[in-house]
């Protein structure tokens, strides 16, 4: 009993923290925040906020989301979590058009640009794909079952992307490696093709994302990670072209006494040139910009954004490309936290869009709350509240600093924790045989 109280407080410990996260449709039609177990979205062109459904009337998570993303096209949007379910929900209705259960905890997901694949990660490095037939508005898939395409051998998958073309799955992970994977016409044949390795980084790999040289079509990859560091790489070779590091520019090393281990990058967003780069980073109060030279193949610091009047430390940003703003949102939920639902706090800056470098300075501005598009009503749906005290908002800036490394940094249990816990895992295998 002892040692099975044990193994539940290990787990409790790395599932405490979930940092609130958005995502915005690729039109702006919508916007959506998850914070904890909370979804919730906000019609930006009828101005109002989205009731979810799914086939049981239910359509809150049981447990704490950890990834959600629009399709390419935004006819779909996954939400997946903590309750290893993946839901896939058609937002022209916002109707659960299906639910795929996971065998470990989910965290990160992936649509296909074409709509046609929903892949996921799980927190044991197994990557999985569930192909979506044609569906109708209001119409349920069949009960879908996900397949395992690849995986990465015990090591938290912390970001999953499909390339523009399909033709590749790129899947990052906590030990510090980038795997880029020739997407199967069959996926249940499993990816085994690997087309290459982006390595480099120091430290774990926290997020991805493509950008686009308009003149050649050529794409490359964006990385960001633990090490402080937003790195460039021609992905289809693994070759990396630049490497920026953030952290000196932050200032927050000299001035404030900041650790290093603090100044992760736990986000990134682009412009669809990719001329311009936002980077959330884990102690920064604010946004910074980065700007992408593709003909010279490299990544010069621009500037930082901050939010005024508040200390706001972003966990998720994200842009639309009909758009030329930026959504960032703070927020971190605790699975022991009161009854009420967590609050989130969302900001959004103007004028993010193909810029040189010498214009980001005056271009570039964070909105007064009246001036976000949606007003009170929006802010009331995606933060649970229309205004927070700053006593929750000093509170929730405490908790985002140290929640990236919680999720990620590896934790060493004692060896007879261990082996407990491998016998566990053997032992649910054995009895699903039987």
């Amino acid at each position: 009993m002892e040692e099975t109280n044990m193994d539940d407080c290990e787990q409790n410990r790395e599932s405490e923290v979930a940092p609130a996260l958005i995502a915005v449709h690729p039109t702006h039609q919508s916007v959506a925040v998850a914070v904890g177990s909370n979804l919730r979205v906000f019609n930006l062109q009828e101005g109002c906020s989205v009731s979810l459904v799914d086939d049981s009337g239910v359509h809150m998570h049981k447990d704490s989301i950890r990834a959600i993303r629009y399709g390419a096209e935004g006819k779909l949007f996954v939400s997946a979590g903590d309750d290893k379910l993946v839901k896939i929900w058609l937002t022209d209705s916002w109707c659960c058009i299906s639910s795929v259960s996971s065998e470990k905890r989910v965290s990160a997901v992936a649509v296909s640009n074409d709509g046609r694949f929903v892949s996921f990660a799980d927190k044991f490095g197994v990557i999985y794909a569930v192909e979506i037939e044609a569906f109708h508005e209001n119409q349920s898939l069949p009960n879908k079952k996900a397949v395992p395409i690849l995986a990465h051998y015990c090591s938290i998958i912390t970001s999953l992307e499909f390339s523009p073309d399909g033709r590749y799955i790129i899947s990052a992970d906590r030990d510090f490696k980038i795997r880029v994977s020739v997407f199967p016409e069959k996926p249940s044949d499993g990816a085994h093709e690997i087309q290459s390795f982006c390595l480099g980084h120091a430290e774990f790999v926290s997020c991805l994302a493509f950008i686009c040289s308009k003149d050649s079509q050529q794409r490359y990859l964006l990385s960001g990670g633990g090490d402080s560091t937003v790195r460039l790489w021609d992905f289809t070779c693994g070759s990396l072209l630049d490497t920026c590091h953030i952290g000196p520019e932050t200032g927050l090393s000299q001035s404030k006494g900041v650790d290093d281990s603090l100044l992760a990058v736990t986000d990134l967003c682009a412009t669809r040139g990719g001329s311009l780069i936002a980077v959330a980073i884990q102690s920064l109060a604010g946004v910074m910009l980065l700007s992408c030279n593709l003909s010279a193949r490299s990544l010069h610091f621009a500037r930082v954004v901050p939010v005024p009047g508040e200390t706001f430390i972003p966990t998720s940003i994200a842009a639309a490309y009909s758009s030329n703003q930026l959504w960032m949102v703070m927020g971190a939920s605790t699975l022991c936290a009161s009854d009420s639902a967590p609050l989130a706090r969302v900001k959004v800056v103007d004028g993010f869009c193909e810029s040189n470098q010498d214009s980001v300075e005056h271009e570039m501005r964070v909105l007064e709350d009246k001036d976000i598009r949606g007003g009170e009503q929006l802010l009331q749906t995606l933060q649970g509240s229309s205004s927070i005290e700053k006593d929750a908002l000093a509170t929730a800036a405490e908790a985002v600093k140290t929640a990236m490394c919680n999720l990620l940094i590896k934790k060493q249990y004692p060896s007879e924790n261990r082996e407990f816990r491998k016998r566990g895992r053997n032992d649910k295998k054995v009895n699903k045989k039987k």
